[in-house]
């Protein structure tokens, strides 16, 4: 997540309020939210998406926890239908003053997300895990993918083989 990446799902959560509030945030997705996210992953329709967080630590050092929960219709690898699912991930995520580690060597280090303006986007949080909790190839329950029956006799050189046994 960049901090001038936005896309459909937006929550900004001013980070000292929430911690001094010490209440889970919960992001529920609109229909429109929902709509333009099922578009920009491909997906026939998301008929839920809520993230349920509680953030902790400070200003300059922040963890995020909680879960992200949808109820989708994905596209089936094998038959090509669409049906009906569901998918829950955890989250755990560290953030950290977007000015932190500027100007040495860490910067090229696996980094904290940036905690900007004193803020973080629960809501492109939530649309991040619902990507990563996607079935990259989803399957209608009790669907199985059979491959095509080979020939025994099939290998590169099954042709000549034919011509050599016809001329004899």
């Amino acid at each position: 997540m960049t901090p001038d990446t936005i896309g459909p799902l937006s929550r900004p959560v001013l980070v000292e309020k929430a911690i001094r509030s010490g209440q889970d945030i919960v992001v529920e997705a609109t229909q429109e939210e929902r709509d333009a996210l099922a578009r920009d992953f491909g997906l026939p329709a998301i008929r839920s998406l809520t993230g349920r967080f509680r953030l902790s630590g400070s200003l300059h050092r922040l963890q995020v926890t909680g879960r992200v929960e949808a109820a989708l219709s994905q596209t089936c690898v094998v038959t090509l239908e669409p049906f009906d699912t569901t998918m829950s991930e955890e989250v755990d995520v560290d953030f950290s003053a977007a000015d932190a580690f500027a100007g040495t060597a860490a910067e090229d280090a696996e980094m904290p997300d940036p905690i900007v303006n004193g803020r973080v986007d629960l809501g492109s949080l939530t649309a991040e895990f619902l990507a990563l909790g996607l079935d990259p190839y989803p399957r209608k329950p009790g669907v199985a993918f059979e491959p095509a029956a080979e020939e025994a006799d099939e290998h590169p050189f099954a042709g000549l083989q034919a011509l050599r046994d016809a001329k004899e």
